[in-house]
């Protein structure tokens, strides 16, 4: 029985023998640094614990924290794997490990700068030549290329992993494009929300100040400049990309995708509603080949053709230079060891996973001898042989082993496999040990390099080391770095006097077209629904399919769709608008995400599901009910930018064209009984026709409420008004005494609506009208979204 804690969770705990575990010491005794959680927990039924654990998933499912499960055909996004037993670890220990690691960082700084600067590490025979000229990692056209931020590497992150004989060893340098520190922070605050009461006692540290300190580097590192600080992310479909989303956020950052950029004059511009704005700082957020597919890869549809022109300007800083990938080489570390006693005068106070570069004989011998412990793959990938699939490693055993390091050694490279340490993870009620490695974050701020006090840990979906991969069934778990004393509470707030505005930065033009469509999608998903509704509650009167106004109906603002037909068309577009918020997601609320997804869902499960023709109409208004809320939570919450403008356009544009479109046809000559009706029923504006008009509807007042009223939200010249005001207030519109062109047809469209009467509104000029109302918004994508 482990002391000071109840027995009830850790009584079947058990550890490997040959291996070290995080919790346990080695005597099997539980470390001081553990006992406070363990017995919270211990004191804590397993309901409760299943409540504590359903609250963190909540939080991190409301967020959007997702990641993405590819297979042959497809990506899917699944749930965030989060192990709800944190990796706890000593203050003093962290230390520890932060200070190798920094040795670690200034090495990798020496390095890079050599590598493509003087070479003299190949010049004096510490780097085989063949490690660079064959390596695709090193980018040839940057030699010689001097970073104008004055420093290769500003962040870093190093997967660490404890080894048998208790010390940490560096599986990996994570230095090109370091990911999941955003993560970091999720699953940080999904703790917090599982754990709530223990943490605000616990001396946990906390990873704010981490953030602000790097917050402070990178507008240090832009300097007096007007140009933007922009995150590059390769887009949507990148497993990454919610983290990027989130850190743009919580930064204060732009985010932005290669399109999104373009050089001019040797200056990195980043194209927005306002036309290009000039970019000074990028965090790269993309493997280094694909950046620039004018001098690097000529098939990347990722990159900016002539980045790499911008960068020898030195008019771009980087936070990591381009090129610098070359470091997570595998074959370099079996040379850094060596490197270090040269750069730094001393042996690296955290050594790295042992490696052997089979290009040289004495290492083939060594690796032949020592097959049964070791881990054989390719000397260039930048993927940990203990991380890789079993499919990119060469089992040590096979037949041919011999002849293939002699005629191929220069590309293979072997690695003693390590038995990593465990720590406890809940699986079916108790606590079970599973092997784990630590991502550790390093960002370079005025006062050096600064270790996050705590970080990432992958947790193994099993026993096997290797199984780390989510797709693998691997997890994650948040770190926590305990002190004895009480600790800091950092928060990114500033002083008043130094609060930055970041609410009206650069709007690319793609996160506005994207804006644009979602206000489309959501207003056209809303009008079918009301069609639909309108054509089932008719049938449920006592009407058939052949009736006149149905038949009027389907050939008519249905667009001949059948029922079932036009039930998708109200499914396939906030399916769209989705797709198009998931691309902004730096941009887009979380609440609004959200509601969107349950909007998506509810409409993907009636469409799903066999339902009486009785209860469709009940079914469509519990919708439309629901996409009346997601409308009112962006227009109450979203912020009125430029973003919101276009958001806003999207949908009055789409309102009115359908609403000219609808009451072309049923305000037509030859329009049934029951036409009217079925207008003011579609428009939403039954009882606001019985309180203005002391009639039955007739032509007049149907087209006078749905059409010409300027303060009804359901009409034409309410919705071409206001897009008048958000075009108004658009970059560009309010520099000259002359209209724009965009200006000038939304100007003459209201002062068509101002000066109309219902006479002049027939059927061909309400069609006219439609087109018209199109043309403005292509003149508005040509503007501004293109």
């Amino acid at each position: 029985m482990h002391p000071n804690v109840s027995p009830a969770l850790l009584a079947t705990y058990t550890t490997a023998s040959n291996g070290r575990d995080e919790m346990l010491d080695a005597q099997g005794r539980v470390k001081p640094v553990w006992a406070e959680f363990t017995t919270h927990i211990c004191g804590l039924q397993h309901s409760d614990l299943a409540k504590r654990f359903a609250r963190g998933d909540q939080y991190l499912r409301d967020a959007g924290v997702l990641y993405r499960q590819y297979d042959e055909a497809v990506s899917t996004e699944r749930e965030w794997p989060l192990s709800h037993i944190p990796v706890i670890l000593a203050e003093d220990e962290w230390a520890t490990i932060a200070k190798g690691l920094t040795q670690r960082a200034d090495l990798l700084e020496l390095v890079v700068r050599d590598l493509y600067g003087e070479n003299k590490l190949v010049a004096d025979g510490d780097l085989p030549a063949s490690l660079l000229a064959q390596n695709p990692a090193w980018l040839r056209p940057l030699v010689g290329v001097k970073p104008a931020a004055r420093h290769w590497l500003n962040l870093l992150s190093f997967e660490i992993g404890r080894g048998p004989d208790n010390k940490w060893w560096v599986i990996s340098d994570l230095v090109e494009a370091p990911s999941t520190a955003g993560f970091a922070l999720e699953n940080r605050m999904a703790m917090t929300r599982a754990f709530p009461n223990h943490f605000a006692g616990a001396n946990i540290h906390r990873l704010a100040g981490f953030f602000q300190e790097f917050q402070k580097t990178l507008f240090s590192m832009r300097g007096k400049t007007d140009g933007e600080i922009a995150i590059l992310s390769p887009g949507q479909m990148n497993q990454n990309y919610a983290e990027h989303a989130y850190i743009a956020r919580y930064l204060g950052l732009l985010l932005v995708e290669g399109e999104d950029l373009t050089v001019q004059n040797g200056r990195a511009m980043v194209r927005t509603v306002a036309g290009p704005k000039p970019v000074t700082l990028l965090w790269n957020r993309l493997p280094g080949a694909l950046c620039d597919p004018l001098e690097l890869d000529p098939g990347s549809l990722l990159g900016t053709p002539g980045l790499l022109d911008a960068l020898r300007s030195q008019s771009l800083r980087m936070v990591n230079m381009l090129g610098s990938g070359v470091l997570e080489t595998r074959a370099l570390m079996a040379f850094l060891p060596k490197i270090a006693r040269k750069l730094l005068g001393e042996p690296l106070a955290m050594p790295n996973i042992a490696t052997w570069w089979c290009g040289q004989q004495s290492a083939r011998d060594y690796v032949l001898a020592n097959r049964d412990r070791m881990m054989i793959g390719s000397a260039f990938s930048t993927i940990p042989l203990m991380a890789s699939p079993d499919s990119t490693a060469i089992a040590p055993q096979q037949a041919g082993l011999p002849e293939l390091l002699n005629s191929s050694g220069a590309q293979l490279v072997g690695q003693e496999a390590v038995t990593l340490s465990t720590t406890p993870t809940y699986e079916n009620g108790q606590l079970v040990a599973r092997p784990l490695s630590l991502r550790i974050f390093m960002a370079r701020t005025s006062n050096g390099w600064q270790v996050m006090p705590g970080g990432y840990a992958r947790v193994s979906a099993g026993d096997d080391a290797k199984a780390f991969a989510m797709q693998q069934g691997g997890k994650v778990a948040d770190v926590w770095v305990v002190s004895d004393q009480p600790v800091h509470k950092p928060t990114l707030l500033p002083a008043t006097q130094t609060l930055r505005q970041t609410a009206n930065r650069a709007l690319p033009s793609r996160a506005a077209d994207n804006l644009f469509w979602l206000g489309r999608y959501v207003e056209r998903a809303e009008l079918n629904m009301r069609l639909f509704r309108a054509y089932f509650a008719r049938i449920n009167d006592g009407a058939t399919d052949a009736s006149p106004l149905l038949r009027f109906l389907r050939a008519g603002p249905m667009d001949d769709a059948t029922p079932a037909k036009l039930a998708s068309r109200f499914g396939d577009p906030l399916t769209h608008a989705l797709r198009a918020a998931a691309k902004i997601g730096d941009r887009f609320s979380p609440d609004g995400m959200m509601a969107l997804r349950d909007l998506v869902a509810e409409s993907d499960s009636f469409n799903s599901r066999i339902t009486p023709p009785d209860e469709l109409p009940r079914e469509i208004s519990i919708l439309l009910r629901k996409i009346a809320g997601f409308a009112g939570l962006v227009h109450e919450n979203m912020y009125n930018s430029d973003g919101w403008r276009f958001l806003s356009l999207g949908m009055s544009l789409e309102r009115a064209s359908s609403m000219a479109k609808t009451l072309s046809h049923l305000t037509a000559p030859d329009a049934p009984e029951g036409a009217l009706d079925l207008a003011l029923e579609i428009g939403d504006s039954v009882i606001t026709h019985r309180t203005r008009f002391s009639i039955f509807a007739d032509t007049a007042s149907v087209l006078d409420l749905l059409a010409l009223d300027d303060q009804n939200p359901r009409a034409i010249r309410y919705h071409i008004s206001r897009a008048r005001r958000h075009i108004t207030g658009l970059p560009g519109h309010a520099e000259s005494h002359r209209l724009t062109r965009v200006a000038s047809q939304v100007l003459l469209l209201e002062t068509q609506l101002a000066t109309a009467d219902t006479n002049s509104l027939t059927p061909e000029s309400l069609t006219h009208m439609t087109y018209d109302i199109w043309a403005l918004a292509d003149t508005l994508t040509a503007t501004h979204l293109v």
